[in-house]
């Protein structure tokens, strides 16, 4: 079985919320929501595939990054097996441009329930939703 690396993330603004964006019509699983991010290019580093699909997707520039969690997941409709590494994550923006999301959504935790997400993000959201992981704190310097 092939193996599919992604990096994807939990932008984190001032006010500890996460941005969400939701998938268009049109695309795999439209409508359904996720953390920004995409496939690992080969060659690339996964804080390098993040930045790049947080200014294709999102028209932003990562400032700050570290690595929270990481999943497997396999679609039932997909031969691939996805590892799935998410990031806290800052920009330099305060504008977002969903270039490539039918909409996005700034959030707090404790509203994640309120959103219909893709299935490979639901360990991420547990942890956001019961504080095991708090955006806030994993982007502070150790």
């Amino acid at each position: 079985m092939k193996t599919v690396l992604v990096a994807a993330c939990a932008l984190i603004d001032a006010d500890g919320r996460v941005l969400l964006a939701q998938r268009p019509e049109g695309k795999p699983m439209a409508r359904l929501w996720e953390f920004p991010g995409g496939k690992v290019r080969n060659g690339e580093k996964l804080e390098e595939a993040l930045a790049r699909e947080l200014r294709e997707e999102l028209g932003v520039t990562l400032t700050k990054s570290r690595e929270v969690a990481s999943v497997r997941h396999q679609y039932g409709h997909t031969p691939e097996e996805l590892e799935i590494h998410f990031f806290a994550a800052a920009i330099a923006e305060t504008e977002i441009v969903p270039r490539t999301f039918e909409q996005v959504a700034w959030v707090l935790p404790k509203e994640l329930s309120h959103y219909d997400f893709l299935a490979a993000n639901r360990e991420l959201l547990a942890h956001l939703a019961t504080g095991k992981i708090k955006p806030g704190e994993t982007l502070e310097l150790p």
